[in-house]
């Protein structure tokens, strides 16, 4: 009978976040590309796209060549810096290299300095900071594209974005991208995180300029140069970790409008390409995402297993009572509802993967896709609030105590 309940208890569950999900993605704008875009719409608009770079060996040229094949802007139209953020492997070689071969007027290259020392900074906001410091004031764009170097960008995403920002008066314009997965460790984890992330983020609210709940996007931020110096840019958030929601908030607290869209159709991103990179990244960003809110990251654990975990392991238990007890009508019961169970879950992996191209690939692993996101939420409390382990790409995250005047 506790299985007969727990089993029914799942059905109920998986079934209000599946309609939920739904709900979430049909809601949420599209970035229009293509036919979709107005009659004669053309970007009149000028920008700088700015890709902070550390050790992006493997990703640096195909994202150049997506941002730079891109559009037919000009260089008087659109500028692109490229920050080398003290790369250890061969990044700033393998630009300097793209830059010769390409001879285009619109790439930009700089070389990071250090960091301030006696400040905290962190992630990628000292190289940001360092390209913005390099753009003439009495010739400034009127757009910042932030990207990331392992993001790639669809023909004409550039022009549409602006279009967009232009006609919904954006201050932020955020897009939230495909995500692309190979190895098998991505397949487990990313699925769920995108679902745990339509779920968390209520994009009607998001885009509500009277809801105080703000998100975007890091791999693909489009900022109004007017605002993004009004919210003080990423100087104002420089020992942030999770610095693309702390300026999302940042532009709505001032008063700015944010609008957070679908850009699955323009953008496209790998985030972790090994196991190692995919701990360290989520175990960096989980809590510290959440605001350190222990409640909601020990909440989103425990959700999480019901939702990926539970189904399983009830399956299991259902097996092993019929096989050693006997099958009686309530097991068989529990069996069908735990099979309805499992089919919402399918169904929920094959909706998100739907709107972000995710195929629902090794979906029937979601069960220890679920045991891993768990143990990520309590080692990300566990690194944050200790320092110990919390890194990103290899450098400490932990803040430092300020030098002593001597």
């Amino acid at each position: 009978m506790i299985l007969l309940i727990g089993a029914g208890l799942l059905v109920v569950l998986l079934a209000v976040c599946d309609r939920q999900l739904r709900h979430m993605l049909v809601t949420t704008p599209k970035l229009p590309m293509g036919a979709a875009l107005a009659p004669n719409a053309a970007p009149d608009s000028s920008l700088a796209v700015v890709i902070p770079v550390y050790n992006e060996a493997e990703n640096l040229a195909d994202c150049l060549t997506a941002v730079l094949d891109n559009t037919d802007l000009s260089a008087a139209q659109m500028q692109v810096w490229v920050v080398d953020d003290q790369s250890t492997d061969e990044t700033w070689a393998i630009a300097q290299a793209f830059q010769q071969a390409r001879s285009d007027p619109r790439l930009h290259l700089l070389s990071g300095t250090a960091r301030p020392v006696g400040e905290i900074w962190v992630g990628k906001n000292w190289a940001c900071v360092q390209a913005i410091e390099q753009l003439q004031p009495d010739n400034a764009p009127d757009f910042l594209l932030f990207i990331d170097a392992d993001v790639r960008l669809g023909r004409g995403a550039i022009a549409a974005a602006l279009i967009e920002a232009q006609q919904s008066r954006a201050d932020l314009l955020s897009c939230a991208p495909a995500l692309q997965c190979a190895c098998l460790a991505e397949w487990l984890v990313q699925p769920i995180m995108l679902a745990l992330l339509v779920l968390g983020f209520d994009n009607e609210a998001v885009n509500d300029p009277q809801s105080k709940t703000a998100f975007a996007a890091g791999p693909f931020m489009l900022f109004r140069s007017t605002a993004y110096a009004q919210i003080g840019g990423h100087r104002g958030v420089a020992d942030q970790v999770v610095e693309d929601v702390e300026l999302a908030r940042r532009v709505k607290f001032s008063g700015l409008r944010l609008r957070f869209i679908s850009g699955v159709e323009a953008v496209s991103v790998r985030m972790y390409r090994s196991w190692g990179a995919l701990w360290e990244g989520w175990t960096k960003n989980l809590y510290a995402g959440s605001q350190r809110n222990l409640g909601a990251t020990l909440g989103l654990a425990g959700l999480v297993g019901l939702l990926c975990v539970a189904p399983w392991v009830t399956f299991g238990a259902i097996l092993l009572t019929g096989f050693w007890g006997g099958w009686s009508g309530v097991d068989g019961i529990s069996l069908g509802l735990v099979a309805i169970a499992l089919g919402l879950q399918y169904d929920v992996r094959r909706v998100v993967g739907a709107d972000s191209k995710l195929p629902p690939r090794y979906w029937w692993l979601t069960g220890v896709g679920g045991v891993l996101v768990m143990a990520i939420a309590l080692a990300s409390i566990f690194k944050t609030e200790t320092g110990i382990g919390w890194t990103w790409r290899g450098r400490s995250l932990k803040p430092m105590p300020p030098l002593e005047a001597k």
